[in-house]
Order: structure tokens, then sequence, then C-alpha cells
């Protein structure tokens, strides 16, 4: 049985930018709105936080500054996933000296690697690192996705400890339950599929919403963990309008204007991402007034 690297709500980190630059002071803010409002964990350098036009230079920085400014509070998750293996291992050593807690690796992207090479690409990495590892299964972003039978084989690796799930198969993590049983911890990717998987036996959740609504987001999976599924399905239910404004348009262009919106002075995203189209923030608006955000 492998201990899981975190139960509960992570949220899935934007990277505040101002002036084409990494904007620290206002990261370390959003780190204690976090930690304030009940998250179990900070994961930087994901998907949500931009990490793909990021330098490897920025992403050290990036993760270094969460390390240090979190200060043991709650567990750090350092995004360290690549396309190139050798990428990806750097960045997880890296993050391994600045003491992260552990380390979120994605599907290689674009190269669309067979089973065989997502089994030679993570064993690699984790065979050079002593953080655990937490595979990132994500297809629709990556073009790439695991089979059971592959979490299966990476299951036996000390250091691989888990994988946030966000294809949305549930029969994928039926088969992989199975399979893997207690070896491989599963953390919902997918919002919106929280309270479901978390029924089915995840322990808990790397969250977009948690960004603008971190104190429901932490309710819910404390509610789950604690079996109360009657309350986590309500709360998610109640949730859910925000949580579907967050994805009118690619991650994390709803989700900065949401922030923005809610004075947090987040900044913008980087191209090839833009600002959110004017019909889009409208409907993004309607949804944040009616949970009671603006």
């Amino acid at each position: 049985m492998k201990t899981p690297v975190f139960t509960g709500s992570s949220v899935a980190i934007i990277t505040p930018f101002r002036d084409g630059q990494i904007d620290f002071e206002k990261l370390g803010n959003l780190i204690d709105f976090q930690i304030e409002n009940g998250t179990s964990a900070i994961t930087i350098c994901g998907t949500t936080g931009e990490s793909s036009t990021q330098t490897l230079e920025e992403h050290v920085q990036a993760v270094d500054f969460c390390v240090k400014h979190v200060n043991g509070r709650i567990k750090v998750i350092a995004g360290s996933g690549s396309n190139d293996t050798r990428a990806a291992l750097f960045l997880s050593q890296e993050a391994e000296k600045s003491g992260a807690d552990a380390l979120l690796l994605v599907t290689p992207y674009y190269n669309k690697a067979t089973q065989r090479g997502l089994i030679l690409h993570y064993t690699y990495i984790a065979d050079r690192v002593q953080l655990p590892i937490i595979l990132y299964n994500v297809p629709s972003r990556t073009g790439c996705g695991f089979t059971a039978e592959t979490y299966k084989a990476l299951s036996a690796h000390p250091k691989i400890n888990g994988i946030k799930e966000a294809s949305g198969d549930f029969s994928l993590l039926a088969k992989t339950l199975a399979l893997c049983g207690d070896d491989l911890n599963i953390w919902s990717g997918n919002d919106d599929h929280t309270v479901p998987m978390m029924g089915m036996g995840a322990k808990g959740l790397i969250s977009v919403a948690a960004n603008i609504i971190p104190r429901q987001t932490a309710d819910m999976c404390r509610l789950a963990l604690a079996g109360d599924f009657q309350g986590a399905t309500r709360l998610q239910l109640q949730c859910l309008d925000v949580m579907n404004a967050l994805f009118l348009e690619v991650n994390p262009i709803p989700v900065k204007a949401a922030m923005n919106l809610m004075g947090m002075d987040v900044g913008e995203t980087r191209l090839p991402l833009c600002g959110i189209a004017p019909e889009n923030l409208e409907k993004l608006k309607a949804a944040m007034t009616r949970f009671g955000l603006l």
C-alpha cells in the first residue's frame, strides 16, 4: 500500500504574469489565499500554470519560490513533465533540489508515445529521483494516454505514487482500480468528476476551480473523504455552473479572467493563449454572479 502524497483538494495554481514576467509577489499572495482556505497542496507549473510557455529557468524559479513561500505549511507538487524525457528529468531533479514534496509528470505530448514508450519514459525518471511521482493522464491535451495495463506496470515502481486522472473515462478508472488496488493512488483531474471518482476510491482532486473557490472545493473533498457523499454531491452540484464556466475556452483562459474579475489582478495569459472572447466573458460573469462571486 502506498501512502498518498496528499488527500483532499490541491489547487492547480495559475502563474500570474506582469509585463511578460512571473509576478512572484502576486504568486505568494495566491499561495497564502489557498492555505487560508483549506487547500491541502499546491500544484505549481501544471497545465493551469501555463508551464508549456515557461522557459526552463522560469519553471525552476517558480517551483523554488513556491516551496520557499509555502515553507512546509502544506504539500507542494511540482509539475515537471515534458515531451523530452531528459528535460522532464532535469525539471524533476531541480524540483527535488528545491524541496518539493512530489512531482506531477504529464504524458509526453506531441510524440504520441506507445505504451512501452510511456513505461520506459516514466521508469527512466523514477529511477533517478527520490520524490514520489504522480502520473498525469490528460489525452485531450497531449494526444497520448495510459491503458490500465500500463498503469499496472508502472504501479510496481516504488516511486510512482499515483495518477491525476483527467481522461473522463470511468471504464479506465474502474479497470485501473481493479488491477492496481492500493499500489496506485488516484486523484480526479476534472472538477466536475470529483465526487463520483472519490466514490470509487480517489483520494481527492487537483483542481482548476480551487483558484477561485478554494473553500468550497476543499469542503467537497473533505465531505467525500468522511463518507458523506450526499453532502459532497450537493456541494459539487452547487459549484457545477461555475466549474463549467471555467471551461468555456481552453484552460486557463477563463480562470484567469475570473480571477481578474474578482480583483485578484493576476495578469494576462501568454501567447498562444489569448484573452477570453467577449461573449464568453459575459457567460462567465453571469455564472460567477449567480454563485455570488461578483
